[in-house]
C-alpha cells in the first residue's frame, strides 16, 4: 500500500489495512475504534490510509468521559469513508455523549489537505478559540523538558541513607508521578523523597576514600546489569545519569486526569516521570506561583493526546503550546476561572 507500518499497532489497524486492500471505488463504510490512532506514531498508518485509498469522509469522536463502551475504559471514534470520493473537505464532529452523535452529519468542515499535513488529528477535532489579547503560548515563557532516563531505576533511584556514597552524588528527586499529585501546590520538603545517584563522568574528581566508595558501588551496579542496558551504553559514561538542573515547576504528563503543576520550592530533581518547566527569563517567586496556579486551574485532559485506555499524555512541545496569560496579565491577575475553556 506504500505506507509505513509499526509493530506497535493495535489489531484494529490490521482490519483497516485489510479493508484498504480489498476496497474498490464506490465502496463505503465506517470503523468504530478507540481514538488513540488519531495521535500516536503507529496511527500514521491509519491516517495515511484514510487520506489515501480509503478517502475519509467524516470523523466523529466521543469524549473520553462518556465511556462509549460499557465494558472498557477506552476512547471512541467513528470514522466514515467513501472509497474514490476525494472531496476537498472532511466533516469533523466531537460530542460529549453517544446521544449527541445523531445521524453522523454534524460537526464542521476541515480541509482534506489540512488533515494530510497534520501529524495529530485530535487537535483538529476541536475548535481552538482565538486567544484573548495579551495571552501567549506557555513556550514563550518557559521551556518544557523531559526528566532524565536512568535506564535502571532499581540501581540509580534509592531511599535516602541506603547506599554508602558521597553526599554530593545523591540528589533528592521525584521518582513517581504520585508524589506530584499528592504534593498539591508545592513541594515543601525533601524528607520523603528518594535520591537519584548521579555520578560525574570523570571519577578522578573524588578523593581516595570517596573513590573507594564509588568503585564498590559501581561493581554492584554492574552485577545488577546497570552497564548493559541501551541507555547506559549510549551515555558518555554508563554510570553518569546526567540529571538536569532543578526545574522551578514540575508537571506530570500522563494520567487519566489533568496534569499536576507543582512549584519545586526545594529544588528537587526529576526523572522521566515528569516534565520540568524552565523559565526563558528570570521570574520572581510570585510569578512562578501565579503561573503554576493558573496551569493547575485551567489545563484539561482534552489539551493532550488521548490513548485507548483513557490516558492523556502531554509531550513537551504540546505542553509548550498551552495558552496562558502573558506575564503582565498574570501579575495583575487579569484573568478569570472561565479562561479554562481556552485550553479545552
Amino acid at each position: 500500500m506504500g505506507v509505513k507500518a509499526s509493530k506497535l499497532a493495535g489489531l484494529h489497524a490490521h482490519f483497516i489495512l485489510a479493508t484498504a486492500t480489498h476496497a474498490r471505488p464506490g465502496d463505503f463504510g465506517a470503523f468504530i475504534t478507540n481514538s488513540e490512532w488519531l495521535d500516536v506514531n503507529y496511527g500514521q498508518l491509519v491516517r495515511d490510509l484514510l487520506i489515501g485509498p480509503l478517502s475519509v469522509s467524516s470523523l466523529h469522536t466521543i469524549s473520553p468521559t462518556s465511556m462509549p463502551f460499557e465494558d472498557a475504559t477506552v476512547t471512541g471514534t467513528i470514522t466514515c469513508f467513501a472509497v474514490g470520493d476525494f472531496s476537498p473537505e472532511v466533516r469533523v464532529q466531537k460530542v460529549e455523549s453517544l446521544h449527541d452523535l445523531g445521524t453522523l452529519t454534524g460537526g464542521f468542515a476541515v480541509s482534506r489537505d489540512r488533515l494530510a499535513e497534520a501529524n495529530r488529528w485530535s487537535v483538529i477535532t476541536r475548535v481552538t478559540p482565538t486567544p484573548p489579547e495579551g495571552w501567549v503560548e506557555l513556550g514563550e515563557i518557559a521551556r518544557v523538558h523531559r526528566g532524565a532516563v536512568t535506564g535502571a531505576n532499581k540501581v540509580w533511584v534509592v531511599p535516602r541513607g541506603s547506599v554508602a556514597l558521597p553526599d554530593g552524588v545523591l540528589f533528592p528527586s521525584v521518582p513517581r508521578a504520585r508524589e506530584l499529585f499528592e504534593a498539591g501546590a508545592e513541594i515543601l520538603s525533601t524528607a520523603a523523597l528518594q535520591c537519584v545517584i548521579d555520578l560525574p563522568v570523570d571519577l578522578d574528581t573524588f578523593d581516595a576514600g570517596e573513590r573507594k566508595q564509588v568503585e564498590r558501588f559501581l561493581r554492584a551496579a554492574r552485577r545488577e546489569g546497570a552497564a548493559a542496558g541501551y541507555i547506559a551504553r549510549n551515555r558518555r559514561a554508563w554510570w553518569s545519569v546526567g540529571l538536569a538542573a532543578p526545574a522551578p515547576i514540575l508537571a506530570t504528563y500522563m494520567a487519566r486526569r489533568p496534569p499536576a503543576f507543582v512549584r519545586n520550592a526545594v529544588e528537587a530533581r526529576h526523572i522521566n516521570i515528569a516534565h520540568g518547566l524552565y523559565p526563558r527569563d528570570a521570574l520572581t517567586t510570585e510569578d512562578l506561583d501565579r503561573l503554576a496556579a493558573f496551569l493547575r486551574a485551567n489545563v484539561c485532559t482534552t489539551s493532550g493526546r488521548t490513548y485507548a485506555v483513557g490516558l492523556t499524555k502531554f509531550e513537551p512541545r504540546e505542553m509548550e503550546r498551552l495558552l496562558v496569560p502573558g506575564l503582565g496579565l498574570l501579575r495583575d491577575r487579569s484573568w478569570n476561572e472561565s479562561s479554562s475553556a481556552i485550553n479545552g
